[in-house]
């Protein structure tokens, strides 16, 4: 990231965040899992301790496995964040939803073996 804070939003505006520090890291995921949770090819996630970010709205959450825990805007149905037991000690906000998106830097692809053949990130 360029600066701190950065900060985003949900579709409605409804669900607001702030990071305030540098993230664990920055990379994209093409997991089906996440390709059906967000109906997109991949989805660029930044992994940011927890402490260091603040979070506010209307969220809900959805198991959508076994010690994965997804949140979303109530309002819109915005995904927000997604929580699992491998890694308690951050948490992970789509990059897509920030305000100013470019300030990022994606270094990483996880399931590179589940990435569709037509998508590249």
């Amino acid at each position: 990231m360029t600066q701190s804070p950065i900060s985003g939003r949900c579709l409605c505006g409804a669900c607001r965040f702030t990071l305030t520090g540098p993230p664990n890291w920055i990379g994209h995921c093409c997991c089906e899992s996440c390709r059906r949770a967000t109906a997109s090819p991949y989805t660029t996630w930044i992994g940011q301790p927890n402490g260091t970010w603040k979070l506010t709205g209307p969220i809900s959450t959805y198991a959508s496995s076994p010690g994965r825990t997804r949140g979303f805007c109530t309002t819109c149905g915005t995904p927000m964040f997604y929580e699992t037991h491998e890694a308690p000690e951050e948490r992970h906000f789509y990059a897509a939803l920030l305000n100013h998106p470019d300030e990022i830097n994606p270094t990483e692809v996880y399931h590179k073996d589940e990435q569709l053949g037509w998508a590249h990130p």
